[in-house]
């Protein structure tokens, strides 16, 4: 069987949590979320001496460095991250160096109320790690250019078990080429 990678990515409260935790409880895969990532550095207080590029690359090293041993061991990996086109086409360069598949799954919401609430209601309780509030998300909105890699993009509007099988449907077909 083919390793496969599956990062989840999108602005915080379009549910790649949610699906990245459930699609690892599904198939046994491990999962690594960037957010607890960081939570567990965060009492040593490195990230407030970074410059955003500094934080982006830390993020994405320590997420790309327990994929690559996963890569390394033969097994898949899913991932709860935030990516642009560039780190996209880095993640690929990886997986593809151990044979392994990429699939991105781009969540986005289509409805701002609905986001919004979800945001508002959100308690994650990572160790270490804040909640986040509508501002942040503006913020984050203005500061990543959307993705143009390919990908499959689910909608947290629609109910999780489809976008669900929408995930599984791609990971199916890709492993059955």
């Amino acid at each position: 069987m083919v390793a496969t990678v599956v990062v989840f990515t999108g602005l915080p409260g379009t549910g790649k949590s949610t699906l990245a935790e459930q699609l690892a409880r599904d198939t046994g895969t491990p999962a690594f979320a960037g957010d607890w990532l960081l939570g567990a550095v965060a009492p040593y207080r490195v990230l407030h001496h970074l410059d955003r590029a500094s934080y982006l690359s830390l993020y994405h090293n320590l997420l790309l460095t327990l994929v690559t041993r996963q890569l390394m061991l033969g097994q898949s990996a899913i991932v709860d991250g935030l990516l642009t086109d560039e780190l996209a086409e880095r993640w690929r360069e990886v997986a593809g160096g151990y044979g392994a598949e990429l699939i991105i799954v781009e969540c986005v919401c289509g409805d701002v109320e609905v986001h919004r609430s979800r945001v508002a209601g959100r308690r994650r309780n990572i160790p270490g790690w804040h909640e986040i509030d509508w501002d942040h998300v503006d913020r984050m909105r203005a500061e990543f250019a959307p993705l143009t890699v390919p990908r499959l993009t689910v909608d947290a509007v629609d109910p999780l078990a489809d976008n669900l099988r929408l995930v599984r449907a791609e990971l199916d077909g890709r492993l059955a080429r």
